[in-house]
């Protein structure tokens, strides 16, 4: 399946390989902070064995990780937005490390869950998809790829894809939870079908619940029969940003974050991981610049 069919335009919904089905207490703890702890965060400067606690299966290929922490009480670490490093050794000592962006509240504690897709022939995610309950993976962070402030702007954008939308979600629920943070959030989220779409029942309901502080918009490639779906079939383009954004300026922000064609398409690619590299793409079009895009 292409990505794109007019690259200065547009790109197809993501292809990704998910399922709405997912727990709503993820949701609870993403909108409730509980008391704080006195313990030192779970996370440090160096890699940390985590039990896996629990594996629930989404799809044929995406799963949700549960890692719990030494103690209970123990608090995470975590800040918006913000990922982890994940580490194994192969059987000839070679060093496999991946970045993930835990799904939980950074204010969960105990524990932590990591929403994850198997891609075929991955290292990484073939190991962690071999694990058993009991099975320990070595993690190491937080490595912080954007500190949130409460009213940064009066508005951002989210424009995101599959797995995209992690980092993308601890926005929302960072802002949605805080009733001091006025910011106003876009979500423009594309995947193949309606039944890919991850944490659809957690955004949905954000979405019900803050109406006038979050608009959710999906897109699919296909409905696949599903007469229900209320969002758009076809692809994120030029003309829907140009609706849907606020335009290029100081009191609004665009994150972007997808596979590589959706970067490509939409906002360029980053050079590193320190590295956001110039704007291009639809947004460059657009008028915007790095000073208003920011590529997880």
């Amino acid at each position: 399946m292409s990505f794109l069919k007019k690259p200065q335009f547009a790109i197809p919904a993501v292809l990704v390989a998910g399922s709405a089905a997912y727990y709503y207490s993820t949701l609870s703890a993403a909108t409730s902070a509980p008391a704080a702890s006195s313990l030192k965060p779970a996370f440090k400067g160096e890699f940390t064995d985590f039990k896996l606690a629990k594996v629930k299966e989404l799809s044929k290929d995406t799963k949700l990780f549960t890692f719990n922490f030494n103690s209970p009480d123990e608090p995470s670490g975590l800040t918006t937005a913000s990922c982890i490093l994940a580490k194994f050794v192969t059987p000839k000592g070679s060093n496999v490390v991946r970045p993930y962006t835990p799904i939980s509240s950074p204010e969960q504690t105990g524990s932590f869950d990591l929403l994850i897709k198997h891609y075929e022939g991955g290292k990484f995610t073939s190991h962690i998809f071999g694990l058993k309950e009991g099975d320990t993976v070595a993690f190491k962070g937080p490595i912080v790829k954007w500190k949130w402030e409460a009213n940064s702007y009066e508005d951002i954008s989210l424009i995101g894809g599959g797995t995209g939308i992690t980092p993308l979600y601890q926005l929302i629920t960072e802002i949605l939870k805080n009733k001091n943070d006025n910011t106003k959030i876009n979500l423009l989220y594309g995947s193949k079908t309606p039944s890919d779409i991850l944490l659809k029942p957690e955004l949905d309901a954000l979405a019900a619940k803050y109406p006038e502080q979050f608009k959710l918009t999906y897109f699919v490639d296909s409905k696949e029969g599903d007469k229900s779906f209320n969002g758009e079939v076809g692809f994120i383009t030029k003309d829907v940003l140009q609706k849907n954004l606020s335009g290029p300026t100081e009191k609004s922000h665009v994150f972007v974050c997808g596979p590589p064609a959706l970067y490509k398409a939409i906002s360029g690619t980053k050079k590193g991981p320190t590295d956001q590299g110039e704007v291009s793409g639809v947004l460059a079009e657009l008028g915007y610049d790095k000073t208003h895009v920011f590529k997880f």
